[in-house]
């Protein structure tokens, strides 16, 4: 940012990211209340929920209040950046958690910093890693892959190209979509992949079920309700195919099934059995 680009006075606008509570309203970090009632923009993915949550903390906004929500991002980060550039300091909110983790932020955050204005951040609740926290699998290495596609070939493409991923991995998921996410990760990985649902995090009826896919599959056919988290353990890093010849041909053949092309299927499968692509390809063949 050039002095010219800067606002009244030389003074540069600040984007400030602040993490909300994604149950209990206490767990709210204590800056939050007063990056809400000193910003000069608030920019709330839900303007009716951050009216709740200034209203339970107690808060009054004195500054301009904007929507900022998926639908709107792309034409209201333009209008954000002039106001940063003017040398506001822009707070941006989502419904819970941290702000471009699976919500709006990116665009803005990138926009920021292409532009060169500060970029800070409250620190505060964030589900994944609450969940992560929680769900007794290893946390030394792990990855976030947010929500997962809702159409079952692509869904299924998605967990195949994980297969060989030995972090463990977090999931965001709709509860209506629960059990075909924890089948089909059954399907891609066994029955026997250890991982935790969690739901309603830090909510009454917060719940954390632990054991093996199969057994989770069974559970959320019964029905799941709320914000739901899952974790997975990830592989052991050992083959994942086993290599004789028919194994490989009908591991080929189920990736087949699953939408996956013939070439795709021979490749993925030759990497899980370590064995040559082109072994695969002839016994496929019949060469």
């Amino acid at each position: 940012m050039t002095s010219d680009e800067r606002g009244p006075g030389g003074r540069a606008g600040v984007l400030v990211l602040a993490a909300t509570p994604i149950g209990r309203v206490a767990d709210a970090p204590p800056r939050l209340a007063d990056e809400l009632a000193t910003a000069d923009v608030v920019a709330a993915e839900d303007t009716r929920r951050l009216k709740r949550l200034t209203g339970e903390l107690g808060v009054s906004v004195t500054g301009r209040v904007v929507s900022y929500f998926e639908g709107n991002e792309s034409a209201r980060t333009p209008v954000l950046l002039e106001a940063l550039l003017a040398g506001d300091r822009v707070l941006l909110v989502t419904d819970a958690g941290m702000p471009s983790v699976s919500d709006p932020g990116y665009r803005l955050v990138a926009a920021a910093v292409e532009a060169g204005v500060p970029v800070t951040a409250v620190p505060g609740p964030s589900a994944v890693l609450t969940a992560l926290a929680v769900s007794g699998l290893p946390v030394d290495r792990f990855c976030f892959e947010g929500f997962l596609p809702r159409k079952a070939g692509e869904r299924a493409r998605r967990l195949a190209a994980l297969a060989e991923e030995e972090r463990t991995m977090v999931f965001f998921e709709a509860p209506h979509r629960t059990e075909a996410a924890l089948r089909a990760m059954v399907e891609a990985w066994g029955e026997d992949r250890p991982a935790a649902v969690c739901r309603e995090l830090t909510k009454t009826h917060e719940e954390v079920r632990r054991g093996p896919l199969g057994e989770l599959v069974a559970w959320a056919a019964e029905g799941v309700r709320g914000e739901v988290t899952v974790v997975v353990q990830g592989a052991d890093g050992g083959p994942t195919v086993p290599a004789d010849e028919a194994s490989l041909r009908d591991a080929v053949r189920e990736r087949e099934d699953r939408g996956m092309s013939r070439k795709d299927a021979i490749v993925e499968v030759a990497r899980l059995a370590g064995v040559p692509k082109r072994e695969v390809y002839n016994l496929v063949h019949g060469a």
